[in-house]
Formats: C-alpha cells, sequence, structure tokens
C-alpha cells in the first residue's frame, strides 16, 4: 500500500481530531462547532477560508497557477440518534450521533487539505468543500442554490463514503448509477369515525390503510421491468387512540427509491393513483404528498477511470472493484453531479467483529482508513491537476 509518508506522520493526530468531532456531533444546519474547527485548521494552512454557505458551510480554495479547478467534498452532519457504544470518544449529546462516519470524511479531507498546502506540486484550483446537512436535508442542493459554482468555479467534483462490510484496504465504484434517488412520501387517509362495535356506521381508514399498503407493494413487481431496479417502502403508520374508536383518519409516510429518472416518474405516478383510487374504492379520501427526495448519484464513466487508476496506484488493482454493485441507498451529492462531472466512491470501512453498517447505535468509523482516504485525496486532486507523481 502507497501511503503517503508525511501523512503517515500525523496519523495520531487524525485520530484525535476525528474522536473529537465523534464526541460532539452537530446535527443539519447546525455544525457550528465543527464548521469553525474546519475554517481555522484550513486559515492556518494558507487556504482562502469562506464560510456561510448552506448556514455552515465551508469552502477552502488553494490556487497553484493556472489550470483546471477540482472540487473536493466531505459531509460534516451527525444524525438524529442515540448512540449505544461505550468507548471514551462517545458521543456527549443526547440523541446526536456520528452514525454515518462523517467525522471521518471530514478528517480525511482536511488531512488532504494539510498536505497539498506544505506540497505545492500542481497547478490549478483545489476547492475542498465542508457540507453539511447532508442526512435527509439537502445540503449540497442549498450550497448551489447559494451559489457554490458560480462563486467557486469547478470543471469536474468529486465525493467519498466510507463502506462497512468493505474491506479496509479497499475501494469500490462503478461508472454510472451509483446510488438510488429517494422521494419520501406521506399519505392521508380520511374516512368518518364510528363505534368500534358499529363499524357500518363509518368508513374505517384502518382497513382502507391496509389495502393501500398492500397495493403499493404491486408496484414493484408488477409495473416494472423486473430488470430494473426499485423499492417502495412504507415506514410509518400513525392511527386511532383507543380501542373501540374506529378513527377518522390515518397517516402513513415511506420512501420510494430507483436509479433512472424515468422509473421514478413511474413510481410517483403510480403511487398517487393506487392512493387515490383504493381510497375512493373503499369509500374514504386519500391524498399524497412528496416532499424532501434526491436524485440518483450518476458517475461519470471518465471520472471512474480516473479515480480507479488512483486508488490502484495505491492499494493494487486487485483492491478496487470498478464495476462494484449500486446501492439503494442515497446521497445528496447527487446534486453536484448534476451540476458537473466527477464520481463518488466508497471506501471499505471494515467487515466482521466490531463493524456494522452506517445508521446503526453501534457504528464507528475506522481510524485505520484516515490515511488511506487522505492520500487518496491528495493523489486524486494532483492526477486530475495533471501531477502524476508519486
Amino acid at each position: 500500500m502507497r501511503i503517503i509518508p508525511e501523512i503517515e506522520a500525523f496519523r495520531e493526530e487524525l485520530v484525535t481530531l476525528r474522536r473529537d468531532i465523534h464526541a460532539h456531533p452537530e446535527l443539519a444546519f447546525e455544525e457550528e462547532r465543527t464548521s469553525s474547527l474546519v475554517s481555522e485548521l484550513l486559515d492556518s494552512w494558507g487556504f482562502t477560508v469562506s464560510r456561510g454557505l448552506a448556514k455552515t458551510g465551508v469552502v477552502g480554495t488553494l490556487v497553484r497557477g493556472k489550470g483546471r479547478r477540482v472540487g473536493l467534498r466531505a459531509d460534516m452532519d451527525a444524525l438524529p440518534m442515540q448512540e449505544e457504544n461505550n468507548f471514551e470518544h462517545k458521543s456527549k449529546e443526547d440523541g446526536k450521533m456520528h452514525a454515518c462516519g462523517h467525522d471521518g470524511h471530514t478528517v480525511m479531507l482536511l488531512a488532504a487539505a494539510r498536505y497539498l498546502s506544505e506540497h505545492l506540486d500542481f497547478s490549478g484550483t483545489i476547492n475542498v468543500i465542508f457540507q453539511p446537512a447532508e442526512e435527509a436535508a439537502g445540503g449540497a442542493k442549498v450550497m448551489i442554490e447559494e451559489g457554490l459554482f458560480e462563486q467557486f468555479p469547478m470543471d469536474a467534483v468529486f465525493g467519498m463514503h466510507n463502506w462497512p462490510g468493505i474491506d479496509a484496504g479497499k475501494f469500490a465504484m462503478r461508472p454510472g448509477p451509483m446510488m438510488a434517488s429517494l422521494d419520501c412520501f406521506d399519505i392521508s387517509i380520511e374516512g368518518r369515525g364510528a363505534h368500534g362495535a358499529l363499524p357500518h356506521e363509518g368508513v374505517d381508514p384502518i382497513v382502507t390503510a391496509a389495502q393501500v399498503i398492500t397495493a403499493l407493494q404491486s408496484i414493484v413487481s408488477r409495473n416494472m421491468d423486473p430488470l430494473r431496479s426499485a423499492v417502495v417502502s412504507v415506514t410509518k403508520v400513525h392511527a386511532g387512540s383507543a380501542h373501540n374508536i374506529i378513527p377518522e383518519c390515518v397517516e402513513l409516510g415511506g420512501g420510494l427509491r430507483c436509479f433512472e429518472p424515468e422509473i421514478r416518474e413511474v413510481l410517483r405516478s403510480r403511487i398517487k393513483s393506487i392512493v387515490e383510487r383504493v381510497c375512493e374504492g373503499m369509500g374514504a379520501k386519500g391524498s399524497v404528498i412528496f416532499g424532501s427526495g434526491y436524485p440518483a448519484v450518476i458517475n461519470y464513466p471518465e471520472d471512474i477511470v480516473l479515480a480507479g487508476k488512483v486508488a490502484s496506484d495505491i492499494v493494487g488493482a486487485e483492491n478496487v472493484d470498478i464495476d462494484s454493485e449500486p446501492s439503494m441507498g442515497s446521497e445528496d451529492f447527487a446534486y453536484m453531479l448534476e451540476k458537473k462531472p466527477g464520481c463518488y466512491v466508497f471506501i471499505g470501512n471494515g467487515v466482521g467483529e466490531g463493524s456494522c453498517m452506517v445508521h446503526n447505535p453501534n457504528y464507528d468509523f475506522n481510524d485505520e482508513i484516515l490515511v488511506l482516504g487522505a492520500t487518496y485525496w491528495v493523489r486524486l486532486a494532483q492526477m486530475y491537476l495533471g501531477d502524476q507523481s508519486s
């Protein structure tokens, strides 16, 4: 493994920093402590620092002569979860936890920024983007709407996420769809309340909701080409207040995921149609509101070639899967790839004992990959800007 020695030399500093951020998690658009820490470090290393995009976003810019302009992005926010780990650096904030590894993402990019500021062996512009609110709040979209790419012109933008289930020391990536789109939906079913002993005097929204949930599961199995992936999940059901009362209404919630824009539209249309017509047939009234959502992460093939070469040079081609299976998870980096070329890759967080999937109360970022991730960022920036030295 061809780790950059200078980054390896400050490994312990990186671990300390990562664990400090882990112990002080901040939710979407509230990353004040984290963004201040990031800004202070970037400023001390000679970056031109800009704060305020999407409230807590930070962009550090390093210019070395003329040439291409690249963006490297990390996310900073935590999740509204209670941590169940017992190690010393566990969350100090009740109900908040870095359960997705954004603490590690932030530190890997900071480490790369430090090295690049000390080794100006490139020609062009490097923008390091520290984004707030990735977790279901669309911080990337907000940064773009507030002028990210106008204020900081970029020819391409790159992202990376740790992935449990992939061995530490390995990378996974693919051209085209890498992660699915996400559309959240809320369904309201209005019936007519009645006594539980006299159901014929009302319109039961709970029975209607059961029919709606069952019918929604037919969309993927009966309206989709079985060779094209999609998921429709109802994840919330709220109704009723007593054992002997048929309630007035039921509220459902869930999400739909797929990789193709046209399939996304089919899913949305079918959900709306099923809800309205099933409810009508049951004598109730149904409505659907589509809320927050992300487009699919679509990687540019030429940039996957670049990312694959960079990763292979570091860990060996046998440890880089350049045609990995896509994930039905979602990621708001998709908004950046809608505007600019680039790609999004997974870095292995480890497997086996002590490893669990993200969004789990027992998750922790693997500190062993901090130096590897930072090395990847440095070599990617250098190669994109034309310096292929190692």
